[in-house]
Formats: structure tokens, C-alpha cells, sequence
């Protein structure tokens, strides 16, 4: 199974994808946990390049592609193999969040960004996207409190830099495209506390479980 987290920042996908990893590991399932950008070698150059305030000057266009370099390592280097090997996948962001960031965030079109997609995941899609929906202001807040508590440097917070209203067109994005894809996207409010969201999230995972067993 593949599962995949989406949001704004600061909206706690980190620590949901740790919750869900130690519950399918109790349930005896081997997982893998990987992210985007920076879930293969190459990736992790990439990912360094994105998120650096040193390349705030990046164009659209060149951040597209770097996005999607990234994918179609992740793809063919950590994910693929991984599901062939018979491992559950969980992955911090995949293909939405280039058509959201880039789309509805950036202004270019989000059905094109899907197209391209298609060719950097290789066929290759979540059976569960969970997307944690958050006011940005208090996504951004938590994700600075978290990035002073990690000591995160500031060079790294490109995306966390930028305005509140691309934010609140990334949030809006998102759940235009949640709509717009229903049969995968989970939809869950991340504004209480963290337990409480989980509940609601391995109930989902558990039917999801049951019906792959038939």
C-alpha cells in the first residue's frame, strides 16, 4: 500500500507520519518512510536547492522541474522497489504538492502540472492521500515554532518566507484538488490535538487495510 500526506506547512504531517508508521509496524507490516524532495541520494541535493533562501530568485518554471527531477528519482530509486518488495509506503508530500505549490500557489495550470506527473511518478499513485487542512496563519506559526526548536536555519524556510496569500491560495489550492479527487483524498481537520487526528486517520487506514485483503 502506498499512503501519502499532504498540507501546508505546519499543519503536522511529520508527526502523523510517525504515528502511522509505529501502528502498521505493530500490526507487523514493514514500512517505509521516505519524503519529497530529498527521499533519494539525489534527491537530497535537490532538496537542499528548493528549500534554500540562497535561491529565492528560482523561476517557476526551474522549480517545476526540479520537483518533478525529484519525483521520478523517488519513483524509480525508493518507492517502486519498495512496493514490489511488498512494504507499505508512506510518504511525506508526493505529486499533489506540485500541482497545488505550483498550480494554485504559482498560477500555472494545474491539469498540465498533472499531465507531467503522469510521467515523473512512472504510474505510480497513492491509494490514500491524506491532506491535514489548516488555516495558513496557524500552519505558519507552528512551522516557525518548530523550526526554532529544531534550529532549523532560516536559509532553509524558502516556502515559510513566502507571502500569506500564496498560502491561502496552497490551502484553497488543496482542497479544490481534494475535491476534484475524491476517491483517494482523505480530508482532515488538523486544527485539534494530535491523538484525536489520528483516530480518524487509522480508521480510514484500517478500512483501507480490510478491503486489501480480499
Amino acid at each position: 500500500m502506498f499512503i501519502t500526506f499532504e498540507g501546508i506547512e505546519g499543519c503536522g504531517k511529520s508527526t502523523q507520519v510517525r504515528l502511522l508508521r509505529d501502528y502498521l509496524g505493530s500490526l507487523g507490516l514493514e514500512v517505509l518512510v521516505t519524503k519529497e524532495p530529498g527521499g533519494s541520494r539525489l534527491g537530497k541535493k535537490l532538496r537542499s536547492m528548493l528549500l534554500s533562501m540562497e535561491n529565492k530568485d528560482i523561476t517557476r518554471e526551474a522549480e517545476l522541474f526540479l520537483y518533478l527531477a525529484d519525483r521520478a528519482q523517488h519513483v524509480q530509486q525508493v518507492i517502486r522497489p519498495a512496493l514490489k518488495d511488498g512494504r507499505t509506503v508512506i510518504s511525506d508530500r508526493y505529486a499533489d504538492s506540485t500541482v497545488v505549490y505550483q498550480g494554485y500557489g504559482r498560477g500555472m495550470d494545474p491539469d498540465i502540472l498533472n499531465r507531467m506527473n503522469l510521467l515523473a511518478a512512472a504510474g505510480v499513485w497513492p491509494e490514500i492521500t491524506f491532506l491535514l487542512d489548516l488555516p495558513p496563519e496557524a500552519g505558519l506559526e507552528r512551522a516557525m515554532k518548530r523550526n526554532k526548536e529544531k534550529n532549523i536555519a532560516a536559509s532553509e524556510g524558502r516556502f515559510e518566507a513566502e507571502g500569506l496569500d500564496f498560502h491561502r491560495r496552497v490551502r484553497q489550492g488543496y482542497l479544490e484538488w481534494a475535491a476534484r479527487n475524491r476517491n483517494r483524498f482523505v480530508v482532515l481537520d488538523a486544527s485539534g490535538d494530535e491523538l484525536s487526528i489520528f483516530e480518524a486517520l487509522r480508521e480510514k487506514v484500517n478500512q483501507a487495510l480490510r478491503l486489501e485483503q480480499f
